[in-house]
């Protein structure tokens, strides 16, 4: 059965706290909490307020995914706001293997992020140091958009890379996940499944987590 990590940006903001709850009681493993900063990619979403408010109400992991230039200079407020997972994207890290023993140095587990268009191999050498990998299965900066069918390939090819090295990161896939596609990753090797709007947009929420934990 995957982590299922519903992705909180594509809640309601108007009934955040309900939506929070919802995300409590469901069958839900984590909270999403993606954190842009219109400059790594052309939106902007939470700050450091908004998150503390939602890990004050959360009950599950936090798993961060900072989609920021300069993520070192945030770590430690990450996880002083309550992040159990922080994710950072390779593309925006000049020097990648400190970023990732800060974070752990945080008490954190560490992840990193692939864009679309970045190869798996780039990880070949600081993939025994991850706890996770999180493959975007769209180009990041918004919800709703359509799933690259490439990524199941890159999924495969990471839990190649994990197997061959020995490594404990799992595999977390985000973007365009949807029944179909999650059943395709889950079958390629991710162990954990991002879903905003459809969660979120579906008639039944907490029974569209249960539907995708039970893929």
């Amino acid at each position: 059965m995957p982590i299922i990590s519903p992705s909180v940006l594509s809640c309601d903001f108007a009934n955040v706290q309900r939506d929070i709850e919802m995300i409590n009681q469901s069958e839900a493993d984590w909270f999403h909490i993606d954190v842009m900063d219109g400059v790594f990619v052309p939106n902007i979403s939470f700050g450091f307020p908004v998150l503390k408010a939602i890990t004050k109400h959360a009950t599950k992991t936090i798993d961060v995914h900072l989609m920021i230039v300069n993520p070192d200079q945030y770590v430690e407020e990450f996880a002083n706001a309550g992040a159990d997972i922080l994710t950072v994207h390779y593309e925006a890290c000049t020097h990648l293997h400190r970023t990732i023993q800060l974070i752990k140095s945080h008490g954190m587990k560490a992840g990193v992020a692939l864009n679309p268009h970045t190869n798996v191999e780039v990880l070949n050498n600081v993939i025994e140091d991850l706890d996770l990998v999180l493959i975007m299965s769209v180009n990041p900066g918004f919800g709703g958009q359509k799933f690259i069918q490439n990524a199941i390939n890159k999924v495969a090819q990471t839990k190649l890379l994990i197997e061959q090295t020995g490594s404990k990161a799992i595999i977390e896939v985000d973007g365009g996940v949807n029944l179909e596609t999650g059943k395709q990753l889950v079958d390629a090797g991710a162990s954990a499944l991002v879903a905003g709007s459809f969660v979120f947009r579906s008639s039944n929420p907490s029974e569209t987590i249960s539907k995708l934990k039970g893929l």
